[in-house]
């Protein structure tokens, strides 16, 4: 008996037999490859987060462009204006924002930072001209405009809500750096002080929607802060007490407030807006009624193109319509948070947290009002509604987080493979062509 035949001979496969299922190749289990495992697998690529920002702000931005022209006609025609007069002014806010938009896109986080104490501090003194008399403009009985000459008005409490996220994150960051955020003083102050700042100056103009935006900013910023249980309960006692106390005293916020879940209009149709709100989307069905066919904006539905758009979308696009719109905010939404935890970088998950916390609680505000679960605050929806002054600061903070989401180390990789196939042959092409050109040199030859 040879060594050869000693060794011991590697056992055959058994021979399959039967209709049984044939055994995975590579020894071992399968992997489920269902509908769930391949969603999972796109869900969570780098450029996931980056894709949804993008594509969820720009079609939100598009959509609301087509609703402001629908529901804007009749009320230009009203007020003996061309019917694309808001349409025209918000795709100029629009293309304007797209600029801002790319510009913040393409910023690093460094000139991000810059531009906090700068835009704080021209934001704090504009809402300071607002109270000045002739400079101020006052528009549904709140002064919080500047008017910028004929049809152009500018409302700077919607750059505060900005200024507030990009100080606040600068300061936040610092803070933490320093290992200071333990301290309750360090995490309180200045940035108490400088929003309550910032809400005064809102509230001596009357304007208790963006008040409430401005402060779910503030909320936003101490949670991620991580602010203790106790301090954040007491911070948002104090503010409801301060609201509880603004609307008691102001007949207006009181009946507002009496407004919610109405399903008449009331003694002096106090609740006219809230209950032709509701009327738009019942009246709408699951497909709506159809593009520019609403009843409600024939002069039923004040203000069809700013606060109550969603109303009108509700009663020409139907449910489906509505859904597809909170679809995308929850899209976005998502988008933000997923930024703001994948990073390390304090400042890029201050920035992108108050970002998202703006945009929801905005969104949030909005479309509950128009539902009646919530007063009706004034705030219009993002990106959506009718109104320059919100859109252009709303898109360059979208901006923000679409520079925050290619910033992240696989986002970047994963962009940088996807360079065009016609500039991959092109670079080819030149590096065959470099290679044909350059001659042989001499060994001593430099």
């Amino acid at each position: 008996m040879t060594a050869r035949s000693a060794k011991a001979a590697p056992p055959r496969p058994a021979r399959r037999t039967g209709f049984g299922p044939r055994p995975a190749r590579g020894g071992g289990p399968r992997t489920p490859r269902g509908p769930y495992t391949r969603l999972r697998r796109a869900w969570d690529r780098p450029l996931t987060a980056y894709y949804l920002v993008v594509g969820g702000s720009l079609l939100i931005t598009v959509l609301g462009l087509v609703m402001v022209y629908s529901a804007s006609q009749i009320k230009a025609l009203q007020l003996g204006l061309a019917p694309t007069y808001f349409f025209r002014k918000q795709l100029l806010a629009a293309v304007l924002g797209g600029i801002l938009m790319l510009v913040a896109a393409r910023m690093t986080v460094r000139v991000h930072r810059t531009l906090a104490y700068p835009l704080l501090a021209v934001s704090v003194f504009l809402m300071t001209l607002v109270q000045i008399p002739g400079i101020g403009v006052a528009v549904n009985g709140n002064q919080n405009w500047i008017n910028l000459g004929g049809p152009f008005q500018m409302q700077p409490s919607e750059f505060g809500k900005l200024a507030l996220v990009l100080w606040g994150a600068d300061l936040l960051a610092r803070k933490q750096d320093k290992k200071l955020l333990m301290q309750w003083k360090h995490l309180l102050v200045p940035l108490i002080p400088v929003a309550f700042l910032l809400l005064g100056l809102i509230m001596l103009g009357g304007d208790m929607g963006t008040a409430i935006i401005l402060t779910a900013i503030l909320f936003g910023l101490l949670w991620l802060a991580g602010a203790p249980t106790r301090l954040f309960v007491g911070v948002l006692g104090a503010a409801t007490v301060i609201g509880a106390l603004l609307i008691k005293t102001s007949a207006n916020r009181m009946a507002r407030l009496a407004c919610i879940g109405a399903t008449d209009p009331g003694p002096q149709d106090q609740c006219w807006q809230a209950v032709h709100g509701i009327y738009a989307l019942a009246s709408g069905g699951f497909f709506g009624s159809g593009l520019g066919a609403s009843m409600e904006k024939w002069g039923e539905l004040p203000e069809p193109h700013t606060d109550f758009i969603f109303a009108i979308t509700g009663e020409e696009l139907g449910l489906a319509g509505t859904l597809s719109v909170l679809a995308l905010f929850a899209a976005l939404g998502y988008a933000g948070i997923r930024v703001a935890g994948r990073t390390e970088d304090p400042f890029v998950r201050y920035a992108a947290g108050g970002v998202t916390t703006w945009i929801t609680a905005q969104a949030v505000i909005n479309i509950g009002a128009v539902l009646g679960l919530l007063p009706i605050a004034g705030v219009p929806l993002p990106l959506f509604s009718f109104g320059g002054s919100a859109l252009l600061p709303t898109m360059f903070a979208i901006g923000l987080l679409i520079a925050f989401a290619r910033d992240e180390p696989a986002a970047r990789a994963a962009l940088a493979m996807r360079q065009p196939v016609f500039g991959r042959k092109l670079a080819g092409v030149r590096r065959k062509t470099m290679r044909r050109r350059v001659k042989k040199r001499p060994s001593g030859e430099r």
